[in-house]
C-alpha cells in the first residue's frame, strides 16, 4: 500500500487469483513502457474526455474506473472534477504503480485497487458512476462484471464504457460521430481489430451485455470512427 494519504494502492485479490491471468493494456508487460507513448500519438485523451463528458459527473460523487491500466481515464475524471472520489481497478500492478506516480505529480486522490472486473470495489448501491475506456474486450467475464456493477450502482447510477465496437454496416450513419459529437459521413470500411475479443462488442454487443444484467436504457450513445478502429460510447442506469 503507497504511504501517502492522497494516493493509495490495494489488493484486493483473494489467494486463488494471485495467478489468474490477464491482458495487459499493450499486450506483454514488457511494453507497458510505450503505453502511454502511444495512447498520446493515437489520441486516445480524447476519448476519456468525451467519456468523462457524457458520463455526467457531478463533484463529490463516486467513480470507479474498471481497467484503470496506467489511470489515464481517472485523471480525466479528476481533471474535469476535482471533488469526485474516484478508484481505479485493474489486475496489473505495474499499471496502477504508474497510476500512482502520474496522481502524486498531479496532486490529487486517487484509490487504486489490485483486482479484476468481476469484482467492482464498492458496497452494494455505492457508486454513482463505473466507468471504462478500451479495457473491457480484455475481460474475459463480462456477464459477471456486468451484473457487479448493477449490483454496486445506487439507483439511478450509470454505467458508460468506451470500447472498440459498435454498428459496422456499410453506410451505417446511426449516431455517427467525430470528436466532440460532430457529424461526418460515414465511411465504407473501418478497420476495427479482428479478434474474438472485439468481435463481441460489434454492433449492440456490449449494449445487450447491459440490459441481460438488468440495466435500463441501454443504448449507444454515439460512436466514432479513429485512427485506432470503431469506438463506441455505451451508457445505462440502474433502474
Amino acid at each position: 500500500m503507497a504511504t501517502d494519504t492522497g494516493v493509495r494502492i490495494l489488493d484486493q485479490r483473494t489467494p486463488q487469483e494471485r495467478n489468474r491471468p490477464f491482458l495487459p493494456g499493450m499486450g506483454k508487460t514488457w511494453l507497458l513502457p510505450l503505453y502511454d507513448i502511444v495512447s498520446r500519438v493515437a489520441g486516445v485523451r480524447a476519448l476519456h474526455r468525451r467519456a468523462v463528458a457524457l458520463a455526467g459527473i457531478a463533484a463529490g460523487q463516486a467513480v470507479v474506473d474498471v481497467g484503470c491500466g496506467t489511470g489515464n481515464l481517472s485523471l480525466a475524471v479528476l481533471t474535469a472534477h476535482p471533488d469526485a472520489r474516484v478508484t481505479g481497478l485493474d489486475p496489473d500492478g505495474h499499471g496502477l504503480r504508474r497510476a500512482a506516480r502520474k496522481a502524486r505529480r498531479n496532486g490529487v486522490s486517487l484509490t487504486l485497487v489490485q483486482g479484476y472486473a468481476d469484482r467492482i470495489p464498492a458496497e452494494n448501491a455505492s457508486l454513482d458512476h463505473v466507468v471504462s475506456a478500451l479495457a473491457l474486450h480484455h475481460v474475459d467475464n463480462r456477464v459477471a462484471f456486468a451484473q457487479d456493477a448493477l449490483r454496486a450502482l445506487r439507483p439511478g447510477g450509470t454505467v458508460t464504457i468506451v470500447d472498440f465496437g459498435g454498428p459496422v454496416q456499410d453506410g451505417d450513419a446511426r449516431h455517427h460521430t467525430h470528436g466532440h459529437g460532430q457529424r461526418r459521413p460515414p465511411r465504407a470500411h473501418l478497420r476495427l481489430p479482428h479478434t474474438p475479443a472485439v468481435a463481441r462488442n460489434l454492433d449492440d454487443g456490449l449494449v445487450t451485455l447491459l440490459v441481460a444484467a438488468g440495466f435500463a436504457d441501454a443504448r449507444e450513445v454515439e460512436h466514432v470512427d479513429h485512427p485506432l478502429g470503431r469506438i463506441t460510447f455505451v451508457q445505462a442506469t440502474r433502474p
